[in-house]
């Protein structure tokens, strides 16, 4: 008595290929709540509840805006901020990175370099702006050392997670197929990593726009931050807004940045 495979084989040579997977477009759902907000905000601007002093309506920030956009105002304080941002965010990045793969891949770098990141990453910043007066001066140096301590501290931790918790099998694997130290860690350790370094990355940008803001607040005469405290002087509660806009959308770009390179570079992922 014999088995008939007849129709077994067709059947899985006729497979239907895997079709490469969507991408799902946000839902207008998530539109709702931000679009309630503001004509709540309008309503309550344009009945009275809301005084002009206490906060503009959205009306008379978005007029402000054009106004501020058309006057060249707002764009020469965004191309000053933009490269405070940059200049910092290099900086604390790079410092992030070193220190990170050090107390990472060490243990002696771990035990001398940890210690100090985390009893530094616990002070505020404006605790750090009067010594930093009196190291660097009011210039631009204060403000890019602070983006830069604003970046620096979430790349670090990230990045030192993300290598101590490297697939150990991964590692014994590739030590049992005559990798080299080198090669384990180009191959193993550091991809298994780079999901994690990208969420420090994304977490180092937002704080680097807030550390921005504080910066802009000691004696800034360009940028953004110097926009809102001058409008602050004048009450214009209108061109404070717009600032703060402007602060959000830029957080929320470099977010999505930072978001598309990580589908990029992580598309070795099972999604």
């Amino acid at each position: 008595m014999s088995i008939s495979t007849t129709g077994v084989l067709p059947r899985a040579e006729t497979a239907a290929p895997k079709r490469a997977p969507r991408r799902r477009l946000p839902s207008p759902r998530r539109w709702i709540s931000p679009v309630v907000l503001v004509a709540a905000w309008q309503i309550a601007s344009s009945t009275g509840a809301l005084p002009p002093d206490k906060l503009s309506s959205p009306w008379t920030v978005l007029q402000a805006g054009v106004d501020v956009a058309r006057s060249g105002e707002l764009g020469s304080a965004f191309v000053v901020s933009l490269g405070r941002v940059g200049a910092g965010f290099a900086l604390g990045a790079l410092a992030g990175l070193l220190l990170g793969a050090v107390a990472g891949l060490s243990r002696w770098g771990e035990a001398l370099v940890d210690p100090p990141v985390q009893m530094l990453r616990t002070l505020p910043f404006l605790g750090l702006i009067p010594l930093f007066i009196l190291w660097f001066g009011i210039g631009e140096e204060t403000k890019i050392v602070l983006v830069a301590l604003g970046v620096a501290f979430p790349l670090y931790l990230n990045v030192h997670s993300g290598i101590r918790t490297a697939d150990p099998q991964l590692v014994e694997a590739a030590r049992a197929l005559g990798f080299t130290r080198g090669e384990r860690l180009w191959h193993v350790v550091l991809p298994g990593a780079l999901p994690q370094a990208l969420v420090g990355l994304r977490q180092s940008l937002g704080v680097a726009w807030l550390a921005l803001i504080v910066g802009e607040t000691v004696n800034a005469d360009a940028g953004i931050g110097y926009l809102i405290n001058n409008a602050r002087e004048f009450l214009r509660t209108d061109v404070v807004v717009v600032g703060l806009v402007v602060y959000a959308v830029l957080g929320l770009v470099t977010d999505a940045l930072v978001r598309l390179l990580e589908r990029r570079a992580l598309r070795w992922r099972a999604r």
